[in-house]
């Protein structure tokens, strides 16, 4: 089954590479490695949610955007490789949770996204992560997820 199989199979949409919204690029090679860059949670071009973690969303609203911020990477990681099938495994995962100043379960929303990348690729989607909470994000989105995948 390929990856993208594997996430329909979850009951999920892998969505349309996001249009960047300043002056980056959405994916950077070097040699075996891609990097993404940070990812929000949009859906059809739209924040699926704002916030913050504590005070406007829970754990798990925050895991949710976590999921869709993955489906996101694995957009751009896509559209850099041309079919996810190609992704060795993902090296490591940094997860930014925009929190009250006391929200102190970062690694809980970040599991949304560690867990979801561990469905897809199995063994393989198990990484390395960073889980930081932050004062706000881009749009106000309510969580950022940046990844970095060795690829064949």
């Amino acid at each position: 089954m390929t990856p993208e199989q594997k996430i329909e199979e979850l009951g999920y949409t892998l969505p349309a590479p996001a249009t960047p919204a300043g002056s980056y690029i959405p994916t950077t090679r070097t040699g075996d490695l891609v990097y993404t860059s940070g990812q929000v949670p949009m859906l059809e071009g739209k924040l699926h949610q704002t916030g913050k973690l504590g005070v406007d969303l829970g754990v798990d609203e925050g895991k949710a955007q976590a999921r869709v911020c993955v489906l996101n990477a694995l957009a751009a990681l896509k559209a850099e490789l041309g079919e996810l099938s190609r992704v060795r495994r993902i090296v490591k995962v940094v997860v930014f949770v925009a929190s009250a100043p006391d929200f102190v379960q970062q690694p809980q929303v970040a599991n949304g996204a560690s867990d979801l990348l561990a469905e897809v690729f199995g063994e393989a989607g198990k990484h390395a992560r960073s889980a930081v909470g932050v004062a706000a994000l881009p749009l106000d989105a309510p969580v950022e997820v940046e990844l970095i995948a060795e690829v064949g």
